[in-house]
């Protein structure tokens, strides 16, 4: 179905030709025809995509006007175009599908090429839209703004080669097929990619033919899913129980439905990685919570994991703060591991097998197989508030146990990497709840403008960030476009003076990990909408758990809580995993530990 735009129609020959023709003589009928730029958001519509983040530049006007054209797009305006590309991001994953992200050539692009990085980091299908010179501009090798002046106008597609799964600067000929490949791309991967086009292409006329099929992914290799299911078949039914470990890319596939069914099946424990926590309800009775290698919170449940008699490796990512640093006791060459286009049983890798339905496999086997009943395990219980007096200055030890107390189900926590990340995982999330971070790019700053994307992509949740105040002083400008859309979420901004996590690594006392004090509970003031948040700063026990009733029962206005804490001050987790951040990054025979598997 295409959605509804200005169509023009053009037919072939001239007026001379028709009126020459036999009367006689069926004429097929005129092709619909759309702009590529129409054509492209058309496209975006139909994927459930329809918010374009960015900023207007003078190579991506006329494809904004085409694009805006469409009903049901809805232009998002960001402070910057890095900030634009982390709010795509954090819109995809809420959304689970794809992001968009639209800047201008050259300087443009630029800014936002950190933020793609980090979504192919972490398998996250952000479409990357840039507005470019024109194609006659490109050919002559002109001297134009936003250019190195040196002719070339292929330098930045070719950066963005680097971090895309797939590129290409459109050409009017093959434009629909330019952009459905590249879309395509983006859905079967869960990876960003890049579409220049060139500002004449963009208001070109092409063949609206193609949208009358909505794009679908790929589907798996029928033979090598065959093979796979009788593999997985022969190494379940010889083993009595099974753990499986989810990562974060089965909540990029959308497969949280076939992951609560797999906690159904007998015998089987589910255990998630941090960048995936509360995929499944941590209410359940088969879920072991956060696995971490030597840092998960209990023995028992590392154990569930580590000595299973058969690990399955759904979706995971083997990176050094997804294993606590490389502490895990599994060796993941023995385990089933189930990729996003590929899998293997033992030494057999079976290619061209989606993720979908590679788990979905595994459920109907583990269904059938009927393991033996676990006993129960213990994850960890919820952090209790400590006791001692309301008017104790604040520290980790209280500030978690709160926070734990004021989530409610239907929850996005957006955690900033670092102290906020970190103290998050040993939260119990409340049901129907999503952990939000980026573990493993970890690029400080993201979450507030990620935090923008989830409330647009998930409005029936209400987001809750916690960043640091090093953090939000790289992104907090969009803290402005929150405000001014209505959005409501709670933000904790964790002011302890500085970068406290590269303060648990190293040289703490370091003038390089201050950063300038700011009158944070200002900047809704500072960016015209003082009407639109209410502010608070607490420093004891009392006025954390007085700001957060308020918020609790606040739901027409953001709240902003600033918190105060010690400048050394981590929890748990970061001062656990604080000598293997430093272990990480200490020279060569300075006593760095080998990170291999314990």
């Amino acid at each position: 179905m295409l959605v509804a735009h200005t169509v023009r129609s053009c037919c072939t020959g001239s007026m001379t030709q028709d009126l020459e023709a036999p009367a006689s003589q069926a004429r097929p009928a005129a092709q619909p025809r759309i702009t590529v730029g129409a054509y492209l958001a058309t496209r975006l519509v139909q994927l459930g995509a329809p918010h374009l983040f960015g900023l207007p530049g003078d190579f991506n006007l006329s494809l904004l006007d085409e694009m805006l054209a469409i009903d049901g797009v809805e232009w998002v305006g960001c402070t910057n175009e890095l900030n634009a590309a982390y709010a795509a991001d954090g819109y995809a994953r809420i959304r689970r599908g794809i992001g968009a992200v639209v800047t201008t050539f050259g300087v443009g692009e630029l800014s936002a090429i950190n933020g793609v990085a980090g979504s192919f980091a972490e398998d996250v299908p952000v479409v990357q839209i840039t507005g470019m010179p024109s194609t006659a501009a490109q050919s002559a090798g002109a001297l134009l703004h936003h250019t190195l002046a040196d002719g070339a106008f292929d330098h930045f597609v070719r950066a963005y080669e680097q971090v895309t799964a797939a590129s290409v600067v459109v050409r009017t000929a093959t434009a629909p097929a330019d952009i459905d490949r590249i879309l395509l791309t983006a859905l079967n991967e869960s990876k960003p990619v890049y579409l220049g086009i060139p500002a004449d292409v963009a208001v070109s006329l092409v063949s609206a033919a193609n949208l009358r099929s909505p794009l679908e992914p790929f589907g798996s290799n029928a033979r090598q899913l065959q093979r796979f299911t009788e593999a997985l078949r022969q190494a379940v039914f010889t083993a009595p129980s099974a753990a499986v470990l989810v990562g974060p890319r089965v909540h990029r596939r959308q497969l949280e439905p076939v992951i609560r069914s797999l906690a159904e099946a007998p015998g089987v424990y589910i255990a998630t990685q941090s960048g995936s926590k509360a995929i499944l309800d941590e209410s359940h009775p088969a879920s072991v919570g956060t696995y971490l290698g030597a840092h998960t919170r209990t023995e028992a449940a590392r154990r569930a994991i580590d000595e299973a008699p058969l690990l399955i490796l759904a979706g995971t990512i083997m990176s050094d703060l997804l294993t606590g640093f490389f502490t895990h006791r599994f060796n993941p060459d023995d385990a089933v591991e189930l990729a996003v286009t590929w899998a293997r049983v033992g030494e057999t890798t079976f290619f061209g097998i989606q993720l979908e339905d590679s788990l979905r496999v595994l459920n109907d086997v583990l269904q059938d197989a009927r393991l033996d009943p676990l006993a129960s395990i213990d994850p960890g219980r919820p952090l209790v508030a400590p006791g001692g007096a309301g008017t104790t200055p604040l520290d980790h030890e209280a500030f978690w146990p709160a926070v734990q107390g004021f989530l409610s189900p239907n929850t996005v926590l957006v955690a900033e990497a670092g102290t906020a990340f970190f103290g998050a995982i040993d939260l119990t999330l409340p049901d129907n709840s999503d952990l939000l971070g980026q573990p493993v790019w970890s690029s400080i700053g993201y979450t507030l403008p990620a935090t923008l994307g989830v409330c647009i992509a998930e409005p029936s949740k209400r987001a809750v960030l916690i960043i640091g105040d090093g953090s939000a002083q790289l992104t907090v400008q969009e803290l402005a476009t929150i405000l001014h859309r209505g959005l409501t979420p709670v933000i904790l901004l964790l002011n302890n003076g500085g970068y406290t996590i590269e303060r648990a690594i190293q040289s703490p006392s370091a003038v390089y990990q201050d950063v300038t004090p700011w009158n944070y509970t200002a900047l809704p003031a500072a960016f015209g909408a003082a009407d639109r948040a209410v502010t608070l700063t607490v420093r004891t026990r009392d006025e954390l758990a007085e700001a957060l009733a308020m918020a609790s029962s606040t739901t027409d206005k953001a709240v902003l809580i600033e918190v105060m804490l010690p400048a050394l001050d981590s929890p748990r987790l970061l001062t656990a995993l604080g000598e293997g951040l430093s272990s990480a990054n200490a020279p060569v025979g300075a006593g760095a530990t080998t990170l291999a598997p314990a």
